[in-house]
C-alpha cells in the first residue's frame, strides 16, 4: 500500500485538528530520520499512523489489541490516551497489513516509551512531542535539541511529560518511568 493512499485513509479517520498535528509529526519525523541516518519511508509511515486509532472509542482500540494479541496492562486498558499506541501498532498490522515490525513497534510505544527504544522508537516519540505544531514553554530549545543530541532531547520530552502528569495530579504509566531510566542508563554507557 503507498504512503498516499495510507494518508488519505488516516485523514478520513482523524478530526482536522489531530491529522494537522499527524502530519507536523509526519515532517519532524522524516526530519529526524534523516539526520540520525534512520530510513525515512519507516520514520513517515510509523509518523503517519501513530494516531491512527486516538479518536476511535475504548472498546474499538480493546478489540484491536485483542484481536493483535498486543500485551497492555490493566491500566493502558482502561485508558484510551495510553492505549491508543498499541491499538494503532494492530490497526496498522491486522488492517492496513505492515509487515514492518520497527514501523509497528515505533507507532506502539510513541506514548508511553520504553526500555530499549530502537532510534526509529525515540524519532516517533519525540517527533509527536516537538511537532511544527506543538507551543509550549522551552519546545524551540527542544527542537533544537533534538538535532543535537537525540537522547538528551528524548529525556527532556520525558520530563516534561512526567511534570505535566505531576502538576495535573495524574498517574505516571510504568513504561514511561522505565523509558526514561533506560534512556538515561543508555546516556551514561556512551
Amino acid at each position: 500500500m503507498t504512503i498516499e493512499r495510507i494518508q488519505h485513509i488516516v485523514e478520513g479517520r482523524l478530526s482536522p485538528k489531530r491529522f494537522a498535528h499527524t502530519l507536523g509529526v509526519v515532517d519532524m519525523a522524516k526530519r529526524l530520520a534523516n539526520h540520525y541516518g534512520v530510513r525515512v519511508d519507516q520514520a513517515e509511515m510509523a509518523a503517519l499512523l501513530h494516531d491512527a486509532m486516538k479518536e476511535c472509542s475504548l472498546e474499538a482500540m480493546q478489540d484491536m489489541v485483542q484481536q493483535a494479541q498486543i500485551p497492555v496492562d490493566k491500566e493502558m486498558l482502561s485508558n484510551g490516551a495510553l492505549l491508543h499506541g498499541p491499538a494503532g501498532a494492530a490497526y496498522a498490522k491486522l488492517e492496513l497489513h505492515i509487515q514492518d515490525e520497527s514501523i509497528c513497534e515505533a507507532i506502539r510505544v510513541h506514548t508511553l516509551g520504553s526500555t530499549h527504544m530502537s532510534v526509529l522508537d525515540k524519532i516517533i516519540f519525540l517527533a509527536d512531542y516537538i511537532e511544527p505544531n506543538r507551543d509550549f514553554p522551552g519546545v524551540e530549545e527542544l527542537r533544537t535539541l533534538a538535532f543535537q543530541d537525540l537522547n538528551a532531547a528524548v529525556v527532556q520530552a520525558y520530563d516534561g511529560t512526567i511534570r505535566h502528569l505531576l502538576d495535573q495530579g495524574l498517574s505516571i504509566h510504568v513504561d514511561t518511568i522505565q523509558g526514561r531510566n533506560s534512556v538515561l542508563l543508555e546516556r551514561s554507557e556512551v
